[in-house]
């Protein structure tokens, strides 16, 4: 069974009703499927699934396994915890629309580059970054997957700060 990594973006109504009543947070994070529609303003287009490379992005945006500098600790650490509603791996975390152009404004700051000074394969299996064994695989295939993500994220933040909207994070 894998930890993956998940951020959904939602309205800053739908955080204030989610912080309100956080029960239901399963309805946010797991929406009913409309297998009508096939538009991109569906629930699809605010949820990025991140799979296993979640914490890989962590460390390279960090330096750290868990910790790091806010804004750009979000991955792992941060916002504030929706209720105790379990959701695969512990409750998710949010972060207001405020902290969404936070983040997009530090992501913007950041280069290609610098990740790939970063990735170190060795100390990421030291650190135990999931989904550990950095080291077993291919380090350049390892990395342009990472950076590919990274891309991925970027754009969805963007994108949600400049349309106002809060962030869920969370892993199942």
């Amino acid at each position: 069974m894998s930890i993956n990594g998940n951020f959904r973006r939602v309205s800053a109504d739908q955080l204030r009703d989610l912080l309100a009543s956080p029960e239901q947070v399963n309805d946010v994070v797991y929406p009913p499927e409309d297998e009508d529609s096939d538009d991109d303003t569906s629930s699809n287009a605010d949820h990025l699934p991140m799979e296993k490379n979640w914490h890989g992005l962590h460390f390279l945006l960090t330096g750290t396994a868990w910790e790091g500098a806010s804004p750009l600790n979000f991955i792992a650490a941060g916002g504030q915890r929706v209720g105790e509603e379990d959701v695969g791996y512990g409750p998710p975390r949010a972060f207001t629309p405020q902290q969404v152009k936070d983040i997009s404004r530090a992501l913007e700051g950041v280069d290609g580059e610098g990740l790939r000074r970063r990735f170190n394969a060795r100390k990421m299996d030291e650190l135990e970054i999931y989904p550990q064994g950095w080291s077993d695989n291919d380090a350049e295939e390892s990395l342009e997957s990472l950076l590919e993500d990274f891309d991925a994220l970027r754009s969805f933040l963007r994108e949600g700060a400049e349309q106002g909207q809060a962030l869920l994070v969370y892993l199942n």
